[in-house]
């Protein structure tokens, strides 16, 4: 009898042992299944708002073409965009610690600015050279003689000049293969007679992704391949195109809070005649993405890894 006892004593010792330790392991295995999963559910997310964002630029924009279309002059695309929220970036230094492990190489990030020159540029040129930053100027074609010096200017200053088309008129550029070369070709050879350099690198307006096109995108990008100019889109957003203007402080928390856990990150900025908010946001957005020296600014080049919507 005391055996049966002793056995009944050992079984429900063990059945609580197993109970509590069921009872502290499961929750923790699903804890981490869960945050495991909502991380690849977040990543897959910030693809998709990538692609959203540039389909909705290229529609804003081609309405803001078709307005401006009789005037001869380039005409800014138009983005809306959703940041994630401001509260993410309120960690005291701000992003930089979260870039990179401490001992890891720091982040690569190139500051892109589109459309321009315009009565910005020098603004901008000058917070650049105020903090030793290089960046990319994806310029279209104006001749008056401010936007000349401005081309001069970037070159000058050891920034590289890209290519945005000549006159940024979608229904044009995108109509056929040979109205996209004619207008590139237009660009490409008066950057040369105004700089000495021959671009090699372009952006498209409303990006590689743009569902605007007339034509299949890969038949353009086939044929930019074939005269060796790379292009280049945007993996980080700083919402400074919207139509309805944009406050500094939502450019900077946009570009910080999409600059975290890059490795590569290629910002969109514009630089137009009515974007003081982004030439307002230029400096913090430099200190943040610097700040323990975790992230680092180049000038894109032919070594830069090409940031794309398709390929």
């Amino acid at each position: 009898m005391s055996d049966r006892r002793q056995k009944r004593r050992d079984l429900l010792k063990k059945t609580f042992i197993c109970a509590i330790f069921a009872a502290i392991v499961i929750p923790t295995a699903l804890s981490a299944f869960v945050l495991l999963q909502l991380r690849e559910l977040g990543r897959r997310m910030g693809g998709f708002e990538e692609r959203l964002l540039a389909h909705e630029s290229v529609l804003m924009g081609m309405a803001a073409a078709d307005e401006g279309s009789d005037s001869g002059e380039s005409v800014e695309t138009s983005v809306f965009f959703t940041a994630p929220l401001e509260e993410s970036l309120r960690s005291g230094s701000g992003v930089a610690g979260e870039l990179q492990g401490a001992e890891s190489a720091p982040a690569d990030f190139y500051l892109t600015f589109d459309d321009g020159p315009s009565a910005n540029t020098d603004r901008i040129l000058d917070i650049l050279s105020e903090y030793d930053v290089k960046a990319t100027f994806f310029v279209v074609g104006k001749t008056d003689e401010q936007s000349k010096a401005a081309y001069r200017r970037i070159v000058a200053e050891g920034h590289t000049l890209g290519m945005h088309s000549y006159s940024h008129r979608y229904q044009e550029i995108y109509r056929s293969v040979d109205d996209f070369a004619a207008d590139l070709t237009r660009l490409q050879e008066y950057l040369y007679e105004e700089t000495g350099v021959w671009s090699r690198y372009y952006r498209f307006p409303g990006g590689s992704s743009n569902t605007v096109s007339g034509i299949d995108m890969r038949e353009l990008t086939d044929y930019l391949t074939g005269q060796d100019i790379i292009y280049f889109d945007w993996n980080i957003a700083s919402g400074d195109a919207a139509s309805g203007g944009i406050s500094r402080q939502r450019i900077v928390a946009n570009c910080l809070s999409g600059a975290v856990g890059m490795n590569e990150g290629m910002i969109l900025l514009h630089d137009a005649a009515g974007k003081d908010s982004t030439v307002a946001a230029l400096a913090e957005i430099i200190e943040g993405i610097r700040g323990d020296g975790q992230g680092r600014f180049l000038p894109i080049s032919g070594d830069t890894p090409p940031i794309r919507h398709i390929n």
